[in-house]
Parts: structure tokens; sequence; C-alpha cells
């Protein structure tokens, strides 16, 4: 007798194998094989119902969700079972004392080991691995200081090592974001050789996603062949009306460099807005030693920002690919520009008294903004439907949500990345059929991160699983009112669990802190 078998369902067994009719049974937290005759001590029937393994988010910033007061069930409602964190090169592990005013975070001095610890003992919601952040090796050691001194980089190296150790499933950067940003490529290769020592990728969030996009896919590709890991290209985008049209030449360089030998793949997000800090819109040089706020208060600074952040190179920061009314407020401590754009706030001087800026100019205002809260956040437009459907249909990349915390005005990926996908660009549009959607979803994430014995559906899997409603799944979530409920998700199982069931979380603490 086994313990559970979803009766009926069309399985998709998340490699992109041809769906079918058939029964998936589950005994011990395990997949098992079973005929018609197997008898359990409970079904469930799901006939019309597609049954998929659960799905793998390849981009999550969900690090401190776990060790929240409440358990967060936004990710199972969305049928993910396993979030990778520690995205951009931020980790909150080890001692990310050095980012408190950069993130808006105050985190204990912990080690990777015992940030895991922590995690753990919370009871997370859902399964979680964490990657070890490059800006936080290099704060730990170096503060805000654009160069090294001599041992700094031993002395990362050394720190990577024992998060990798502790159960770091790969190294990220956020070479947009100080600290990261000072550093050069020999710099995150020497680190990317101590991932490769022990078998986990290198993600990135990449140099630049705008006019820069093929030099800084180059820089990527060259990391990873040297240091011979794997490479993962976060949130796969071209960004800034510009630079659209470029998807096939991002496509290009990650197919040229697997003819060339670099495992590299991408994940992507299924909305033409981005969300970050309101301070990646400066020039990273602006927050170089963490005095953002004394930079912006010069007026003569001001002015030197802007004609760098005009000058459409690399290191210009986000403002040369966004647009005043396309910059959406969704966090600042003063709450009345929260859900303004900046334009809006540009053009009311009222709001503009706030910030003590007198001239209608949208550049003044966004320093005035990030110097009165340097951890305000946006949700900002930049990218193309086109650019984005083709990325999304080439079988290299998959899906990430690149989520906050679910908490206020977060972007609406938080709550809906991947019902979205299901239902707007799976369902409605076809850009990939569903076999191919639930593989990006799935194994082509576990597959990266080494997550054994998940994200396909087989004899001896893990029982993470989601059924979902293929006529019903999707989220109608918007910038301004982004945290509505996911529909079509039906049932997740973690590891034999049922969590949610009829569309509902249960309540408990199932999941689990994965180490490679």
């Amino acid at each position: 007798m086994v313990d559970l078998i979803l009766r009926g369902g069309t399985v998709y067994d998340g490699l992109g194998s041809p769906a079918y009719v058939g029964d998936v049974a589950v005994a011990d937290g395990r997949v098992v094989t079973v005929d018609r005759r197997t008898r359990a001590r409970r079904e469930i029937d799901v006939a019309g119902l597609a049954v998929a393994p659960g799905f793998v988010d390849a981009h999550a910033h969900s690090d401190l969700v776990p060790l929240m007061a409440e358990p967060q069930p936004f990710k199972l409602l969305q049928g993910v079972t396993t979030e990778i964190n520690g995205n951009c090169g931020f980790s909150y592990a080890p001692d990310a004392s050095a980012l408190e005013e950069l993130t808006g975070e105050n985190v204990p001095d912990w080690t990777f080991a015992g940030f895991l610890e922590a995690v753990a003992a919370a009871g997370p919601t859902n399964h979680v691995a964490t990657l070890v952040g490059h800006s936080t090796l290099r704060a730990a050691v170096a503060g805000f200081a654009e160069t090294l001194r001599e041992g700094d980089l031993d002395r990362m190296r050394d720190l990577a090592a024992a998060a990798f150790d502790a159960g770091a499933c790969g190294l990220s950067s956020g070479l947009i974001y100080p600290p990261g940003s000072y550093a050069g490529t020999e710099e995150l290769v020497a680190l990317a050789e101590v991932a490769h020592g022990y078998g986990v990728p290198y993600t990135t969030h990449m140099r630049d996603e705008g006019g820069g996009l093929a030099a800084a896919l180059d820089e990527a590709v060259e990391i990873a062949r040297r240091a011979r890991v794997r490479l993962q290209v976060s949130h796969c985008k071209v960004a800034g009306r510009r630079n659209h049209g470029q998807a096939g030449m991002l496509l290009g360089k990650l197919r040229a460099a697997r003819v060339a030998g670099v495992d590299a793949r991408g994940d992507q997000y299924p909305y033409l807005a981005g969300a970050t800090m309101l301070a990646a819109l400066l020039p990273p040089s602006a927050l170089a030693g963490g005095r953002v706020r004394e930079v912006l208060t010069q007026a003569g600074e001001r002015s030197r920002l802007r004609a760098v952040a005009g000058s459409g190179g690399t290191g210009a920061g986000l403002w040369q690919d966004s647009t005043p009314d396309g910059v959406l407020i969704t966090a600042h401590a003063e709450p009345s520009f929260a859900g303004r754009t900046l334009a809006d706030v540009t053009a009311d001087p009222g709001a503009r008294a706030l910030v003590a800026v007198a001239e209608e100019d949208p550049w003044e205002v966004a320093c005035a903004l990030i110097a009165a809260d340097p951890a305000a956040t946006m949700v900002v437009s930049m990218m193309a439907e086109d650019d984005m459907t083709e990325i999304m249909a080439d079988p290299l990349v998959g899906v990430g949500s690149d989520n906050g915390a679910p908490v206020g005005l977060e972007h609406p990926r938080t709550w809906g990345c991947f019902p979205r996908f299901l239902g707007t660009y799976v369902r409605e549009r076809g850009v990939v059929s569903l076999e191919e959607a639930v593989r990006k979803m799935t194994s082509a994430t576990a597959d990266q991160f080494a997550l054994r014995g998940r994200g396909w559906l087989g004899p001896g899997a893990w029982a993470d699983i989601c059924v979902f409603d293929p006529g019903a799944v999707g989220h109608s979530g918007t910038y301004t009112a982004p945290s509505a409920r996911p529909s079509g998700i039906v049932h997740v199982l973690l590891e034999g669990h049922v969590v949610v069931e009829s569309g509902e979380f249960t309540g408990e603490r199932r999941g689990r802190v994965l180490r490679p």
C-alpha cells in the first residue's frame, strides 16, 4: 500500500516528453511505480488536470522570508516547491552588515552555515537553496572600497569555500550594484574557480543589460570558461528602448558559448518591467564607499553624475534605459511616494517640496529621493514584448521570478510569475508547448543547480508535485495592485505532503534547506 495516488491526471514529466493520462503514486516522500490495482491510504481524483513536478524558481530573493513569523505560501500558491535564493550578488551571509544601508535590512553577523541553520530552524514554507553572493563576500572583507587590499581576495576565496562547505548551491554576482560593480573580471574568475572545486554554478546579473549587453555577455562567458563552471545568466532581457531588437544576439551568444564548451543557460520573468533599488538609476560610482547620501547632497556631484548617467556606456546605471513615467516608486521612507511614478512626483510641487527640490527636473528629483532613502525601491519598465517572447521561446532559458518579499507594493512577479507564464504566454499566446513550459519551470533549473531527484516525475523522484488546471491557471496582478491570488493551482505536494489542497494552503511548513 502506498501513501497517496493522484488518479487520472495528465502527467507532464518535466523532461519535455509527451504528456500522458495516468496515475502518480507517492510512498515515503517519493514517486513510486503503480498499476490500477495498487491501493493507497488516500486517493485524489485529478482527472482533467495537469500533474507536473513542483516548479523550481531559478532566481528568487526570498532569503529572509522563512524567518517571518507566519508561514508565507506565496510561492506554493504558484506551484513553486523550490526557490534558489542569494541572487544578484547579495546573500545574507557571511556577514552582510556592511550592506545594511543599501538593502534596508538589519541582519545578524551570520556565517553561511549559521544562516542556513537559522532558516532550517525557522521552517521554510517551501524548499530553499541558497547561493553565496559576490557583493556580500566583497563587503565582508572590504566594505564599499573600490579597490581591494593585499590579501582581500584570498579572504574572499576562503569565505566562499566555507559557504560551499556549508551548502551554498553556487556563486552569484550583481555587477551593476556596488560593491560588486567595482570588481574586474580577474576577481570574478578567482572566485568562480572556488565554485568549480565544488561543482556548483556561477550565476550573474551582468554588468549591463542594455547598450553594453554584448560585452557583458562576453564577460560572463569568459568567467565561466576560465573557471570551468556552469553559467546561469540571470533574468535575460534587453533593456532600454534604443537597444530593443537584440534578443537574437543574446540567444546567439548563449548558443555559441555552449558550442565552445561552456554550459550556459539563463532564466527570465514574463514581464516588461523589472524591479530593483531606486539607486540603480544612478551610476554605481555614486554609491562608492557607502556615501550616497553625502554625494547626492552636493549639486556639483549631481551634475557630474547626470553626465555619466547619460553617457550610454556600461557603468552609467539604469537612467539611460528608463523614462520618468516608467519608474514606479514601490517603497520609500516617505510613504506618500509609494505607488507614484517619478514623472508624477516631478510634476507635483508639493511632492517635490518633501525632498526640497524646486525645479521640475526628474534627475534632481530622483537624486533627492535616493538621498532621502538609499534603500527605496522601484518597478522600472525597460523591455519590449517581441524581445521577451523570443527569449522565452528558446530552450536554453528557464523561468525565474526575481521576486521580493511578499509584502507591500512589490512587483507582481512575486505573487504571479509562474501562473502568468502558463496562462498568458503558454495557453493564450502559444509561445511554447505545455510540455516545454513545464520543462522550463522544472528540470531545466533543477539540473543547473544539481537538485538531485527534483524537477521531474518518475519512480525515485522526490514527490514535489504541482497539480494545476491548464484552462484556468493565470494571474491578474498589476504593477499597482500586484498581490492578487493566482488562479488554477489546485494541489501542491512537498515530498508527498499535501501543502496546498483545492487551492488553499494547509498551514504546514514542510520546506527544507537543500544543499548540493
